[in-house]
């Protein structure tokens, strides 16, 4: 896996909700992490197509992602609105 603890450190204090590197459970800072991990997953199936089991894994967490993405969207449209821009998944 290519995110290192002090990578994961960084992206829960910029995507954090209280801005620190211990907020691992707020929505903003899992939606974070799963976005790189999709991204790295994303970039290894173009190599390796075959590869079912990482299919299925990316499925899984983009799953996740969009789960607690509608959360956040039920329940503080502006939270939503703040990570969606941050992390230009929509255009």
């Amino acid at each position: 896996m290519i995110l290192t603890t002090a990578s994961k450190k960084d992206l829960f204090q910029k995507f954090g909700f209280n801005k620190s590197n211990t907020d691992t459970g707020s929505p903003e800072s899992q939606i974070a992490l799963f976005t790189e991990r999709i991204k790295h997953i994303t970039e290894h199936l173009k190599e390796n197509k075959k590869d079912f089991a990482s299919q299925q894994g990316l499925m899984k967490l983009v799953g996740k992602r969009k789960r607690l993405l509608n959360y956040l969207q039920n329940n503080d449209i502006n939270r939503y609105r703040a990570i969606i821009s941050q992390l230009e998944l929509r255009k």
